[in-house]
Formats: structure tokens, C-alpha cells, sequence
């Protein structure tokens, strides 16, 4: 999703009135094995406590996140939170208590809300990329989106499927997945990868935080992409996106799911503030807010899933990790919970 509610309107310095509340409270007591697999863990936002998210995630059992691309003015700070997250010590812990450290993964790509910023240059600083290091794990996000009457715009609507095609033709050629975002595009991208040769049953690939319907659900499974799941589905008023899910789910078993955060964004429901008491407290409601989700919250995804399709959450933990292994061509080990 695009990120102007936290990564553009909160800075660095305002981050302080996040830092309370979150994580939430888990909502379990075992700690499953999770893959995040779409994250802006290198938001400003994340600046102030970075080092205290990454213990909270690893609590919480991520063991792998993927920091997503959107500005290639960013592409250096994927980097460089990526360094961070590897390297990280683990103050007071000895290296038996940390078996299974928290891991981050680079994906680049070209957001389509933010095309009128990209440039050719943007592509050629990709592929350079792509063709220099061999540790980049995916391409996005990319995708369509037509929210905005600006982005309907036909000019501009063109410019993003042209940046869309190009980022498929670099997934093709460096057989990567790819990582999409769609909103209100979700049939004129579904055209565009039934023409184009990129192949998600060999390549991959994540329609990230799925948000159509129960048909376009099928469809994108149909093509060989898993739907990713964010903390949108732990509102109980969520009945299109549920029932979409439940769809594909019905049809192709639990094989078409992946969780994610989306992290600053996608704040699951029982994470988010009681406005109520906001309102009785007198308590300004911009950046007072405890708004910002954290890959720590992962597990509000994977306990809603399980409810929601009555299966066990370790079962579910398990079919999951292989999910996105799959999804993201890696192999990794998967440990049970403990």
C-alpha cells in the first residue's frame, strides 16, 4: 500500500508517541515460526527503536522479513536496515537463546502511486542493481493502481502499466518473483500477466495485501500467485476481503495464503487505539496516535487465519512457512514452535 499515513506525515523525531503500545499483546503463548513477507521496516518511523523492534519481532517468532521497494531514493535505506537487522547482537542473550535471528531481504521495485517521481533512470539503477548483487530476493512492489482520479488519468495510467512491464521483464530475466501491489486495477493487471511471459507457477510471486474480490482472488491464484494476507483481515467488518479469501481457499486449500504486516501500515484491529478513550482524555489524535504496526504484530494475522479457517496454529504456522517459500523461490528450514 501506498505510505503517506505514517511514512510521509510522521518523522523521525515524532515517533515517541508510538513507541508505547506496540507491540500488542500476542495472541498466543507458543512462538511459531513466521515469514513477513512485506515489510517497510526502513520507514523514518522505525528510526528511534529500530534495535527494540527487531527483539520484539524475533519474540514474537519472525524469523525472515522482506523490506519492500517503492522510491529509488530509498533503495540505499533498504540496505542499509538490512545490514542493521543481520547484524544485530542481541544484547543479554547468549547465541544458544537466539537459535533463529531475525533475517531481512532486500525486493526492489517501482510503486505505481508514486510514478509521476519515476524516471528511466529509476530502471536502469534496478537493473544495474539486479545485475550487480545476487542477494535481491524479489521485484516490487510493482503493479497498477487506479485509486486516485490522478492515477485513472490515461497518460498516467500508461506510464504505469509501461514501469509494470519493465519490472516484469527484469523478474523474467533474473527469474525473481514479483511482488504486486493492485487497487482498483486488479482486472487490467490480471490482463496484462496473462500476455506477458512472466510465469508465477515457476517464478513465484505474492499479490500483496489482497484486496479484490472473490473471482480476482481465483484468478491470481489461478496464474500461481499466493494472496498476501495483512492485519486488514483481523477486522470483523473485512467481508469482502474474508470471503475472497475463504473463495480461493475453498478451491485451491490453504497453499494460496502468505501473512504480512506491511509494516508501518495495515495496523491489525485489536492493535489500534481506543478512540474512545482518546476522546475522553482530550488526546490529539495526529501523532499521538499508537498507529504504527511492527513486524511484531505478525502474529494477529496468523491467529485470525486460523479462526477463520478452523485450523490449528501450528499447523497453520507450518503450511504458511511453506507458502512463502514457495511464493519467494528460497529454502528455508522451518522450526517448530516453542
Amino acid at each position: 500500500m501506498p505510505h503517506t499515513s505514517l511514512s510521509t506525515a510522521v518523522s523521525a523525531s515524532a515517533t515517541d508517541h508510538l513507541l508505547a503500545t506496540d507491540p500488542c499483546s500476542r495472541p498466543y503463548v507458543e512462538r511459531y515460526a513466521l515469514i513477513d513477507t512485506h515489510t517497510h521496516f526502513d520507514e523514518a518511523v522505525f528510526v528511534q527503536d529500530r534495535d527494540v523492534q527487531i527483539r520484539q519481532a524475533s519474540d514474537a517468532g519472525v524469523q525472515h522479513l522482506v523490506l519492500v521497494g517503492y522510491l529509488r531514493r530509498y533503495f540505499d535505506r533498504m540496505w542499509q536496515t538490512q545490514a542493521q537487522i543481520n547484524t544485530f547482537n542481541y544484547p543479554g542473550l547468549s547465541q544458544q537463546e537466539v537459535s533463529k535471528p531475525l533475517q531481512a531481504h532486500v525486493a526492489l521495485g517501482l510503486h505505481p502511486v508514486y510514478i509521476d517521481e519515476h524516471t528511466v533512470d529509476d530502471l536502469q539503477v534496478m537493473t544495474d542493481g539486479l545485475n550487480q548483487r545476487n542477494d535481491i530476493i524479489a521485484i516490487g512492489e510493482i503493479g497498477l493502481d487506479t485509486f486516485t482520479p490522478q492515477l485513472k488519468l490515461p497518460e498516467v495510467l500508461a506510464k504505469q502499466q509501461r514501469y509494470f512491464i519493465a519490472q516484469l521483464d527484469m523478474a523474467v530475466s533474473h527469474e525473481l518473483p514479483v511482488l504486486l501491489h493492485i487497487r482498483k486495477a486488479h482486472a487490467e493487471t490480471l490482463k496484462i500477466l496473462k500476455q506477458h511471459p512472466y510465469d508465477a507457477h515457476r517464478l513465484g510471486g505474492i499479490a500483496h495485501s489482497f484486496s479484490g474480490g472473490e473471482q480476482e482472488a481465483k484468478a491470481f491464484v489461478a496464474l500461481g500467485f499466493r494472496l498476501g494476507v495483512t492485519g486488514q483481515v483481523t477486522n470483523p467488518n473485512a467481508k469482502k476481503l474474508r470471503r475472497a479469501l475463504t473463495a480461493a481457499v475453498q478451491q485451491y486449500g490453504l497453499s494460496c495464503l502468505v501473512i504480512e504486516t506491511d509494516c508501518p501500515d495495515m495496523l491489525p484491529v485489536m492493535c489500534q487505539p481506543d478512540l474512545s478513550m482518546t476522546a475522553a482524555n482530550n488526546l490529539e489524535t495526529s501523532h499521538s496516535q499508537p498507529t504504527r504496526n511492527t513486524p511484531a504484530n505478525l502474529p494477529h494475522v496468523l491467529a485470525t487465519l486460523s479462526e477463520l479457517f478452523d485450523i490449528a496454529l501450528a499447523d497453520l504456522a507450518e503450511q504458511l512457512w511453506r507458502n512463502s517459500c514457495e511464493a519467494l523461490k528460497v529454502q528455508w528450514d522451518y522450526t517448530a514452535s516453542h
